[in-house]
């Protein structure tokens, strides 16, 4: 086995994906049948400065080569070869978000990311003009904001992309991006596959209105889909992937795409009536739809999969970052006491200790906002837990309490999309770092959403993994052939899966959290409203916790 790893690697018979996440940078090399070979990362965080999150481009960088020569390093280790060259490469990272060049490929503004709720007044006027959900994130929402607020670079714009699109032109040249990235930018005409003309021209006029002569349709990036190639790795592309020198260019790079597109591959979820959850920092779902949806709904944002079929997503800023928080204060107590837990260790007893917490979590009440969170209208976030003077303080239902507050708010869009819209789903599957204790947020969420829950070994690499199955497609699909059917058919054969039925007392117990957790709301924002009296006003060194 070893040996034809090392010759699939000598030969190229490879693909790389690399992801660029909001914790962490990945690097996965696969072999010809899509399993991986090799794996290399590199943790990083966002900071808030001058009251928006954003990562220096340099980070990017120092990301993107310490991802690869970690990876080039397991090659070497594990298999005894060097990484000199790859078949196919793609490139993912985090959707949305704002990155504007000038002609010469300068950042004009610093890069604002998902995560920014800055852009109310701008998401609200293009939803009306529009007739569809543009979410706070979504790149013109930060692009008209821009408008608005009569910033003076956006005269000198002259492209804007994606996180993933900076990359992929860095190491190809091309501005291009895959259709499930693009969807987060504008809005897609389902008819024709490209961003919507009217709503196009009806932008143009809103920012020659507010004093900016902008033709958007030339600032953004050509769309592509799965399956077609995208470009080829540059020798400057090759040298900033490996300033080394080893790795050679040529290889076929497919088009890049947002995290929440190589999350649904990873999962195999491209298909109608399927969707997944991916956990990290943040928690969204991807539903594939049948049909349109009837209303539109700000819960709920439409995007594309990477093939370009239409996704109803629910996307919530706040993830798992405050139940990382405690697990990190728990990791402190037991090395206090003397005890040499590492992490993986803490949050296996954690989690395992919320499968015998009560139902509802005990009366206990909890928001995980670390940032704003446009689905329940708030601009800001703060961390909170409450609990009443009779609730019993036990670390069952302490834990149980923190992993539904992870996914209430997920919930809140979810009840929007099966219950208003009545979306039926055949499966959802999840994948992210909440998932990796087996067996309880797995089971928490089949009880959120009351529907079955299936997790697999293949999707532990996410993202990652996502595109670098994207990048295989591109380079060797059979003339004509689907990304559903290449999953089905070439990537998912046998596939490890582990499925979850909802437990109807945990259902129970859930619909009482969210009661709860509803009446509650106006505490978190007040907490929002009210900054208490020594609170730092000069946030630009805070940084979001790991």
């Amino acid at each position: 086995m070893a040996m034809d790893a090392g010759a699939a690697i000598t030969s190229g018979r490879t693909a790389l994906g690399i992801e660029l996440g909001s914790t962490r940078i990945k690097a996965v090399l696969i072999g010809p049948d899509h399993t991986p070979l090799a794996v290399g990362s590199h943790d990083w965080e966002n900071q808030l400065v001058d009251r928006l999150w954003t990562y220096s481009l340099d980070a990017v960088w120092a990301g993107v080569q310490g991802s690869v020569a970690a990876l080039a390093e397991d090659v070497r280790r594990t298999h005894g070869v060097a990484l000199t060259e790859v078949g196919a490469l793609g490139v993912s990272a985090m959707m949305h978000g704002y990155l504007a060049f000038n002609a010469d490929g300068e950042l004009l503004a610093p890069f604002r990311t998902w995560r920014n709720t800055n852009t109310g007044r701008a998401a609200e006027r293009l939803s009306a003009e529009f007739g569809v959900n543009i979410p706070h994130r979504w790149s013109v929402a930060h692009l008209y904001q821009a408008v608005l607020d009569r910033e003076e670079h956006v005269g000198r714009i002259d492209h804007l992309t994606t996180l993933a699109g900076y990359v992929h032109r860095q190491l190809t040249g091309e501005k291009v991006l895959g259709v499930g990235d693009a969807s987060g930018m504008f809005p897609i005409d389902a008819a024709t596959g490209g961003y919507d003309a009217t709503m196009l021209a009806r932008f143009d006029q809103l920012a020659a209105e507010a004093g900016a002569g902008l033709d958007l349709a030339r600032l953004l990036p050509a769309i592509a889909v799965a399956g077609q190639p995208a470009g080829t790795l540059t020798a400057d592309g090759a040298r900033l992937l490996d300033p080394s020198g080893r790795l050679r260019p040529g290889a076929l790079v497919c088009p890049p795409e947002g995290d929440a597109g190589t999350g649904m591959v990873a999962t195999n979820s491209v298909a109608p009536r399927t969707g997944n959850v991916s956990a990290g920092t943040s928690i969204f779902a991807m539903v594939v739809l049948e049909e349109a949806l009837g209303s539109v709904h700000r819960e709920l944002d439409l995007v594309t999969t990477p093939a370009g079929d239409p996704v109803a997503m629910v996307h919530c800023n706040n993830g798992a970052s405050e139940l990382d928080a405690w697990a990190g204060l728990f990791g402190q107590f037991a090395r206090a006491l003397g005890v040499g837990a590492d992490s993986a260790q803490v949050f296996t007893a954690l989690f395992t200790a919320a499968l015998d917490g009560a139902g509802d979590g005990g009366g206990m009440l909890a928001y995980n906002y670390l940032s704003g969170e446009p689905i329940t209208e708030l601009e800001e976030g703060r961390p909170l837990f409450l609990r009443s003077p009779d609730s019993p303080l036990d670390l069952g239902s302490f834990m149980r309490t923190h992993l539904y507050s992870s996914l209430a708010t997920l919930r809140i869009g979810m009840d929007v999309l099966q219950k208003a819209e009545g979306v039926r789903l055949d499966r959802m599957f999840a994948h992210g770092g909440l998932f990796k204790t087996e067996g309880v947020a797995q089971r928490f969420l089949a009880a959120a959403i009351d529907t079955p829950v299936s997790v697999g070994d293949v999707a532990a690499e996410g993202g990652a993994w996502g595109i670098a199955v994207l990048a295989a497609f591109a380079a060797g699909r059979t003339p004509g052939q689907s990304l559903p059917d290449y999953l089905d058919t070439a990537v998912f054969t046998g596939a490890d899966l582990r499925t979850v039925d909802p437990d109807p007392a945990d259902v129970a117990g859930f619909d009482a959290f969210m009661q709860r957790y509803l009446a509650g709301l106006p505490v978190e924002r007040a907490a929002v409203e009210h900054v208490a009296v020594g609170t730092p006003t000069t946030p630009e060194t805070q940084e979001q916790p790991a």
